[in-house]
This record gives C-alpha cells, structure tokens and sequence, in this order.
C-alpha cells in the first residue's frame, strides 16, 4: 500500500469515528430535548402496554379529556416493558400522540448506550487504523527487502 493511499484511509477512519462520535452526541442531546419537552408540559396518565420487544414498547391511555391517545412511535426508553402491563407514563399534554415516557424514566438511561457506541467504534476504527499501518509497513519492508 503506497504512503498516500495509506493516509487517505486513515484520514477517511479518522472521519467515520468523528461522525461516529457526533451521532452518539446528537442522539444524547435528542434524549435530553425529548424530555425538556416533556416536562415543559408534563401530564401523568396510566397507560397498558399493548406490545413491547426489547427495543420497542406500544402503550395506550386515556387523556383527562376522554380520548384514547396511542403513540405512533411508541414509547421512549421501553425496556423491561411487558404486553397487558399497567404502567404511569410522562407525556407533552400539548401532543400526547408524540411523546411519552415512563414515569421516572429519562435522558440517563442513553448514555451507557451512547457512550457504548462511540467507545465500540473508535475500537473498530483502531483495529481497522493498525492492520493499515501493518499492511503499509509490510510493503515498505518488501519493497526495501527487493531493492
């Protein structure tokens, strides 16, 4: 691998885990904006799961106006959620459609998620940035060993 093209990927890695990093942030920051909306108008209501899987939870509850309200996206931070269960929720009561949460839930459980992402893929990068370097040394080592 000839010096330049050897820098260019590294370069290109190097990018990659910067974006990496900078999905993991804005993902945060998404979190922590969700729940500033939430609690800016912050309504209870008890709510029944109507499906859930380890990354996705669905929930229905009345409004204290009488309507039924289902999230589209379902809920944030649905983990260790199970169908029929009745949970107390969070919810912007300007847009009980959009976002809702559990009741006590919020931003601090992304971080080990966020902090796990960017910490596994600056790992990838570094793996992928030594066997570069390897491979380039190796074919200044040969080209030397020949001439």
């Amino acid at each position: 691998m000839n010096p330049t093209a050897q820098r260019t990927i590294q370069i290109v890695l190097l990018v990659v885990g910067t974006i990496i990093t900078l999905m993991a942030v804005f993902l945060f920051a998404g979190c922590v904006k969700n729940d500033a909306q939430i609690n800016a108008n912050k309504a209870v209501a008890v709510a029944e799961v109507s499906s859930a899987d380890r990354l996705h939870a669905a929930a229905g509850f009345f409004t204290p106006d009488g309507k039924f309200h289902s999230p589209q996206l379902g809920l944030l931070y649905p983990t260790k959620l199970s169908v029929g269960e009745r949970i107390s929720v969070d919810y912007d009561a300007s847009n009980p459609d959009g976002l809702v949460r559990p009741t006590g839930r919020n931003a601090s459980l992304a971080i080990i998620p966020c902090l796990s992402l960017i910490v596994v893929g600056w790992a990838v990068i570094a793996v992928l940035m030594v066997l570069v370097a390897e491979a380039g040394r190796r074919r200044r080592s040969i080209a030397h060993t020949v001439n």
